[in-house]
């Protein structure tokens, strides 16, 4: 899915079916939100500070612009969607465990925007699905740039990017990509042919207790057991594969027939059974191929049949030379990360180093002094656009270096030094904000994934900020004591 930066609150007849009530309303203070039997909110709390990084006014002013309706439901508040979101990716809870945290916290229920404390649930659980839906990865990128303004020093506007740069280059880009790997089982193809025949069995049994057939033969036992044979076998050779891989492809043709049989007697399916049909389909055209040619690759192939959308990617990582889930690409300056692209499909990330550039030029009205970059972004193109605007892209000259050459080390010290920053930014997001295994389902709400993964980290580094400066304030007001040592 390629990212398009674009403004992404038009054209989205999703919205039309809702109507926005939007109200300006004061931010409550924590002395103002009322609890019961007088208790009153800690100003210091986490909740509470993290609250006051957030531009809520100006979110809810374009939050609101996504429905376009003036009649019906009205639908929930922007803080309340978002806010939940954030607190359930911060703290990894379920949808269900989401609500009655709420519920029992008072500072979330401060947090998600509520005038007081109450007992009783803001919304239902089902609802976070509809969250996750209309924020989209691009509309949390459109409020990642809102909270980075909101949170940098000066008056957040930006030059006019059709106008001559009137300034030299400044400041610094940091890219790379990583991978962030979906929570499947290890696709085998065996398990992958038994699943799709599984599903098969589902679809026939369907139909023929819908529409009043008799369900027909399958052999569901035996293609049962000639998989258990192969999976409880303790040594795979190949001859023992081949033979399973054979089985299971004559029980999906089978089962395959059965259901074009079905549909011509007048029989209907579901959309959701079409799709999984479809994905099936290709399944076996894959399979079959590899078995008929005797190899282990094919073009567009399918490692998941409830999640089709999933590819390999191939790395050559130490310890994971294939992963599979989404590629995406983090850009970082000035200490705020970006999400500049991802895809399922696997890309050469070189082919972004571009655009990331040309859209830091739009934001701050200039291009980069330097970008920090690994091997891979240095092929020609880049070097020559780089060269050409006057931008330093780290790392050596391609090709050997010449007799007269004289290299930088130190600097291509400090660069690898500097680096890492990107490095940090992967491994946090991995390790506290969910991408170390994305859970969700569906091709939409991957984006979303990773989209409010970038949004949490600056929170959070926002909110570490802050801590160091109070604490830097604090040791300097405070009196020092003394130690007295007594002999």
């Amino acid at each position: 899915m390629q990212r398009k930066y674009i403004n992404c609150y038009k054209n989205l007849a999703f919205w039309g079916k809702l109507m926005y009530k939007f109200e300006r309303y004061r931010q409550l203070g924590p002395a103002d939100f009322n609890q019961p039997v007088g208790f009153k909110m800690d100003p210091e709390n986490r909740w509470v500070k993290k609250s006051e990084t957030i531009p809520w006014d100006t979110i809810e002013e374009k939050y609101a612009k996504l429905f376009p309706s003036k009649t019906g439901m009205p639908a929930k508040p922007l803080r309340m969607a978002l806010g939940s979101l954030l607190i359930q990716k911060q703290l990894g809870f379920s949808d269900r465990e989401l609500v009655e945290e709420i519920m029992e916290n008072p500072y979330f229920q401060y947090f998600i925007g509520l005038p007081w404390y109450q007992t009783e649930a803001p919304f239902v659980p089902s609802l976070l699905v509809e969250f996750r839906k209309r924020l989209t990865d691009d509309v949390l990128s459109e409020i990642n740039e809102m909270i980075i303004a909101y949170n940098t020093p000066g008056d957040g506007s930006h030059p006019d990017t059709d106008e001559k740069d009137s300034g030299e280059n400044s400041g610094t880009v940091i890219l790379d990509a990583t991978c962030t790997p979906q929570k499947i089982s290890f696709p085998q193809d065996v398990n992958l042919l038994n699943e799709a025949r599984e599903n098969l069995e589902e679809i026939v049994d369907d139909l023929c207790r819908r529409f009043d057939y008799y369900i027909p033969r399958m052999y569901r036992r035996n293609a049962r057991k000639d998989y258990l044979n192969l999976a409880k076998c303790k040594k795979r050779i190949s001859k023992k594969i081949r033979k399973a891989i054979r089985q299971q492809l004559q029980y999906i043709r089978r089962d395959r027939k059965y259901i074009d049989e079905l549909l011509e007697t007048g029989c209907e399916l579901t959309q959701k059974q079409a799709e999984r049909l479809a994905v099936i389909d290709k399944v076996y055209e894959q399979q079959k191929y590899m078995y008929d040619n005797h190899t282990h690759s094919v073009p567009d192939r399918i490692v998941s049949v409830s999640q089709p959308f999933i590819r390999p990617i191939v790395r050559g990582k130490a310890g994971k030379p294939v992963e599979f889930g989404a590629k995406l690409d983090i850009s970082v300056s000035n200490g705020w990360a970006r999400l500049e692209y991802w895809s399922f499909d696997a890309y050469n990330e070189a082919t972004k180093l571009v655009e990331t550039i040309e859209r830091y030029r739009a934001r701050e009205g200039h291009y980069p002094e330097r970008v920090l970059a690994d091997k891979i972004y240095r092929n020609r193109e880049n070097l020559s656009y780089c060269k050409l605007h006057g931008i330093r892209l780290s790392g050596p000259a391609l090709g050997r270096p010449r007799r007269d050459e004289q290299r930088d080390r130190r600097q291509t010290h400090f660069d690898q030094n500097e680096r890492i920053e990107v490095e940090r930014q992967f491994s946090f997001a991995k390790r506290k904000c969910n991408l170390g295994k994305v859970k969700t389902k569906l091709a939409e709400t991957v984006g979303f994934t990773l989209a409010m993964s970038i949004v949490v980290l600056n929170l959070r580094k926002i909110q570490h900020t802050l801590s160091r400066l109070f604490g830097r304030i604090l040791h300097f007001l405070l009196p020092q004591q003394k130690l007295v040592f007594v002999q």
